[in-house]
């Protein structure tokens, strides 16, 4: 009888230890496909900036050609503006597109500058709609960082936070960088006249 209630214990106890692991394998497993689920969407909103910059950059030389036409003096302009397209199209991380987008605004304020010497400029029909697509692209690209950056929040609390932490790192989930505007005058609202 003894033997008996012994072995009903070990096996009880055998069944529990059993059943705890599979709930804490069911817990990791879930813990790792939240986390892959929330990489991923870092990575597709960080695409979606991309799609967005393409679409500027595919603008650029348009905006340029029709300014030229008006502002053939302007040189040293025109060369900031594609030298900063060209640094801004072969960045590569968040870090380092950050820093070359900072110059490329920079750099497409002064060519919309221009505009105020050249009245007949300002009144061109095919540069109020260049410059009214990129206006568009600009706000596109505004949305798609914040929602880039909410994601990244998201990605980073989760793998931040117990019981994921444990996992986070023997699975290689690490930080991402937020996309951050470094100068100071680039987090003020530009005041654009034409």
């Amino acid at each position: 009888m003894m033997t008996r209630l012994v072995l009903g214990l070990s096996l009880s106890a055998g069944w529990i230890v059993l059943a705890i692991i599979v709930v804490l394998l069911l817990m990791v497993l879930f813990i790792y496909n939240n986390l892959v689920r929330l990489r991923m969407q870092v990575k597709n909103a960080w695409s979606q900036i991309d799609v967005q910059l393409k679409r500027r950059y595919d603008l650029i030389p348009n905006l340029v050609e029709t300014v030229k036409g008006y502002a053939t003096h302007e040189k040293e302009t025109f060369e900031r503006v594609i030298q900063a397209r060209q640094q801004a199209i072969s960045s590569r991380g968040v870090k380092e597109q950050a820093q070359a987008e900072n110059m490329h605004t920079g750099a497409l304020r002064q060519l919309f500058a221009l505009s105020e010497a050249y009245p007949d400029l300002k009144a061109n029909q095919n540069f109020l709609q260049l410059q009214e697509e990129l206006t568009g692209t600009e706000n596109k690209i505004s949305f798609s960082r914040q929602y880039y950056n909410n994601v990244v929040q998201n990605y980073n609390t989760a793998i931040q936070v117990f019981p994921a932490v444990i996992f986070a790192g023997m699975f290689g989930f690490t930080k991402e960088d937020f996309f951050e505007l470094e100068n100071v005058q680039e987090r003020s609202v530009p005041k654009v006249q034409f």
